[in-house]
């Protein structure tokens, strides 16, 4: 996938891993995304190689009560396409932040 093909909603889902969001449903909540365009998203920018994930222990889920989550990271090949993409979209550099700073 290159970086001059990404969707305006995959490279939200970029810039908000590079701003440290790791999980789907925070990804979500942070880019105002659904879950329809996350998680599909998040699977096929894994498969092309630019984020990598791994589920957290059970342990700690179970110790809060909640399912396991799938903690996503942007390998180096995807942090090439997040600036890019925010040279692209030059809104994104302000857009997710001021969201994101909402949210905290």
């Amino acid at each position: 996938m290159s970086s001059g093909k990404l969707s305006h909603s995959v490279a939200m889902i970029l810039k908000a891993l590079s701003l440290g969001y790791q999980f789907g449903f925070e990804i979500m909540e942070v880019t105002g995304l659904p879950s329809g365009t996350v998680y599909p998203a998040l699977r096929r920018l894994e498969r092309d190689g630019l984020v990598s994930s791994q589920w957290e222990a059970e342990a700690e889920a179970f110790e809060e009560q909640r399912p396991a989550r799938r903690y996503y990271e942007l390998t180096k090949v995807g942090k090439e396409a997040e600036m890019a993409a925010t040279q692209r979209y030059p809104l994104l550099a302000r857009l997710v932040p001021e969201k994101l700073g909402k949210t905290l």
